[in-house]
């Protein structure tokens, strides 16, 4: 059976014996609340496992592994021309929600590009209770656009400005520019969000089964929460693997993925980060270059070009410091050594 460019009819046939050890600790708890796990190589599903009550109709909730749909709804909408490319200024399509709060001429130098790539202007970090523009701050207000746009510019009095950093930018990390995308595309579209997605990506990739998750203000939730199944997961990161491609078709622009995917900023030591996908190796004895999708609790969705391998991993250990830790030694350990 075909999924999609996905062949799952390899999934479980022949497990390698690492593979099956990392079921049993699964299975034992070791790892918490895991529950799915699955890695295709070249195409081929070659393990799929649910645990925890979960089965392959589940949806999952991966928090802000769903982010990453600004990017696939970004690149959707330069290829169709209704944005002429990433770097756009916001405010052309944002007329409607100019700042009313704390107006700077600067804020209309800000770029889709710095949205997607977490390094906007504006003082706004989920890393830091302090901040205005701290996400558990927007959940109250009805109109996150708005509540971004009203920010003050941010300082920097413990780190060098952008101008001093890698790549010319300084990553903050920030639910509230991830929900901002969705704003832009709507508005440049002239259409709902949800309904470009679903027509643009979900339809040719065959995913049917799903949960949207949606703003206040009623508009699609790039921040997160929007749920999928797992091997719909699996289906968005080998659509990134393999830069846009999909059944013989291009859906996203190979020229747009390739840029989504190469380092944009420095998250933190040894991580970067591009268009809503971190950046870093895997590997046990080898380290391999890889993007992936992320969110609380250790929820992955994992591409590894030169090992031609995708994973999805999903969890529900939100909030629990050890979630990515877990994660990623099923990653080194395992799951990349089974996988060379």
């Amino acid at each position: 059976m075909l999924f999609g460019q996905i062949d799952t009819s390899h999934s479980n046939e022949k497990i390698d014996p690492l593979l099956t050890q990392m079921d049993a600790k699964i299975k034992a708890g070791d790892y918490e609340t895991i529950t799915s796990v699955l890695v295709a190589k070249k195409g081929k599903l070659i393990f799929e496992k649910y645990y925890n009550g979960s089965n392959e109709n589940a949806k999952h909730n991966t928090r802000s592994s769903t982010k990453t749909i600004a990017t696939f709804l970004t690149g959707l909408a330069i290829d169709k021309g209704f944005i002429t490319s990433e770097e756009d200024k916001i405010y052309p399509y944002l007329q409607h929600k100019m700042p009313v709060k704390n107006p700077d001429p600067r804020k209309a130098e800000i770029t889709i590009q710095d949205l997607l790539t977490m390094s906007c202007m504006l003082e706004t970090d989920d890393g830091n209770f302090a901040s205005r523009g701290h996400e558990e701050r927007m959940y109250y207000i009805e109109d996150w656009t708005q509540f971004l746009l009203d920010l003050p510019i941010r300082s920097y009095p413990f780190n060098p400005p952008p101008a001093q950093q890698p790549y010319g930018r300084f990553f903050h990390y920030s639910s509230a520019q991830a929900a901002a995308v969705a704003a832009i595309v709507e508005s440049a579209i002239g259409s709902p969000a949800d309904q470009f997605l679903k027509e643009n990506l979900l339809a040719p990739l065959e995913i049917t089964n799903f949960k949207l998750d949606y703003t206040p203000a009623n508009i699609l939730n790039t921040a997160g929460g929007s749920e999928y199944r797992s091997r719909d997961f699996l289906k968005m990161i080998q659509l990134l693997l393999q830069k846009g491609s999909w059944n013989g078709k291009q859906l996203i622009s190979e020229a747009f993925v390739n840029r989504a995917t190469s380092p944009k900023a420095v998250a933190r030591e040894g991580v970067e980060y591009g268009y809503f996908l971190w950046m870093n190796p895997f590997g046990k004895d080898k380290k391999y270059d890889a993007f992936y999708m992320s969110g609380n609790g250790g929820n992955k969705m994992v591409a590894i070009p030169e090992l031609a391998l995708t994973v999805v991993i999903t969890t529900r250990n939100y909030n629990n410091r050890n979630a990515h830790g877990y994660t990623d030694e099923l990653m080194n350990n395992f799951i990349i050594p089974a996988s060379e």
